[in-house]
């Protein structure tokens, strides 16, 4: 009966309209909540009788289905701590809950979330108020990611920062920039070495030496020889007591500068002991391979010391001045704290340490699916994966179709109150509608009672 069908698709009306409202009232709820997505309502008609001319008409009604646009991006606000994180883009954070820290989450589902503002607890975990946990790929001890699964979970980890978490930076390069006066090597001239210290840091934050002395060639009879020997000793060195040679002579060089008119006082030659190019020196790179730090039980590490080029006026000289480090450069630092935790837009999280020295600790990487829309919607903003998202992938930041990892960053709600409270407008005119049709099949179903009286 088509009066009968009125009445279901009034109720139906009522369901349905119910149903946004419900999504309205949630969307206007969390207008304020970080990394909000807002919710829609579409309705879909109902048609029951589709057959051409039978004269009568069903009412099929309405049917509301609910989607959250999870793929909709809202505005980044600006914060002050470092670790407030949201994304530039597409892509989300990897996280865990907290009550998952002491169990295996390798088999777990993954879960993540557009912004958080993470903060360290009592044990260094880097972690949100809610209980969400950042996870990342651990670095190695130079500072490099290892080559890390992209499409399961198996490499991350919880995130863990200590506020007195200490660390050195080992010497490895050095550079140096010095001038030889150019009438040290005049005949008869004295052979007093001219010496220069450099410092430099071991394995362990230690503060090591290295000594340089420079002895001019002065037994010719006249002119000027150009020409120096260099060594090189090093504090970390052991000597050798069964030796007359002092062990702690790491290298010894034979300098030759020229004397031209194009590249006077630069160096010529770099020879050895034997008046042979030295073989630990390559003209091309202008550095000279050492090993430092020997010991009986320790095989000792390589350091890189660049004197410059043949004809590199940036390196050793010969000029006629004084004896001078002109320009000496070293990398490393001693011992020091931790001062401050930042993300770059890679996603590498870099601790700063008060001796100037930073390093990589950590890479978050960022999850991506092919249908956003299609994630399951869990409590504090996380997702997860379902039949309609597909299987999720962990990219670099910047990589693929993924954005930027920004700090000092929220991502602010989806909800646009002034749209939602124009559709709450609209849902209530609707809804009083259906309720007017319900009213008024009652109304017709009472006269149709009537008749019998």
């Amino acid at each position: 009966m088509s009066i009968s069908s009125s009445l279901n698709a009034g109720v139906a009306g009522l369901a349905a309209n119910a149903t946004r409202l419900a999504t309205i009232s949630d969307n206007i709820s969390n207008s304020g909540t970080y990394g909000y997505k807002r919710v829609i309502a579409d309705f879909e008609g109902m048609v029951i009788n589709q057959a051409r001319g039978a004269g009568t008409y069903a009412a099929g009604g309405v049917r509301a289905s609910t989607v959250r646009l999870i793929d909709q991006r809202g505005t980044l606000v600006s914060t002050s701590n470092p670790t407030d994180l949201a994304i530039s883009g597409r892509g989300m954070l990897p996280v865990i809950p907290s009550v998952s820290l002491d169990s295996q989450f390798g088999d777990k589902p993954m879960m993540m979330t557009t912004t958080g503002s993470f903060r360290t607890d009592a044990d260094g975990v880097l972690r949100t108020e809610s209980g969400l946990v950042l996870l990342g790929w651990p670095a190695n001890a130079d500072g490099t990611i290892p080559l890390m699964p992209r499409d399961t979970m198996g490499g991350l980890e919880p995130v863990v920062i200590n506020a007195n978490q200490t660390a050195g930076d080992p010497t490895t390069k050095m550079a140096l920039g010095i001038n030889l006066p150019a009438t040290g090597t005049e005949a008869g001239a004295a052979t007093d070495p001219l010496t220069s210290k450099v410092e430099y840091f071991g394995n362990l934050g230690t503060s090591e030496a290295l000594s340089i002395s420079f002895t001019p060639e002065t037994s010719h009879t006249t002119g000027t020889s150009n020409t120096w020997t260099m060594h090189l000793r090093d504090s970390a060195t052991e000597d050798d007591p069964l030796t007359a040679n002092d062990e702690s002579v790491i290298a010894t060089l034979t300098l030759i500068f020229a004397n031209d008119q194009t590249k006077g006082g630069t160096l010529a030659q770099v020879l050895d002991a034997g008046g042979n190019p030295h073989p630990d020196y390559d003209p091309a790179t202008g550095t000279l391979g050492l090993t430092v730090g020997t010991t009986s039980t320790y095989p000792g590490d390589p350091m890189t010391i660049t004197i410059g080029k043949l004809g590199d006026p940036n390196g050793l000289t010969q000029l006629g001045d004084n004896f001078a480090p002109t320009n000496i450069s070293k990398d490393g630092s001693p011992v020091g704290n931790l001062t401050a935790v930042e993300v770059d837009e890679n996603g590498y999280i870099r601790a700063t340490y008060d001796t100037g020295f930073i390093r990589t600790i950590y890479q978050i990487p960022l999850v991506d699916v092919p249908n956003p829309n299609g994630l399951i919607s869990l409590n504090n903003q996380t997702y997860q994966v379902s039949p309609n998202s597909g299987s999720f992938f962990l990219w670099d930041a910047g990589d693929g179709p993924t954005g930027a990892v920004v700090g000092y960053a929220r991502e602010g709600s989806t909800t646009d109150v002034a749209a939602e409270l124009t559709d709450l407008i609209q849902t209530q005119r609707a809804y009083s509608s259906n309720a007017k049709v319900i009213q008024t099949v009652d109304e017709m179903l009472q006269e149709t009672t009537n008749i019998k009286r």
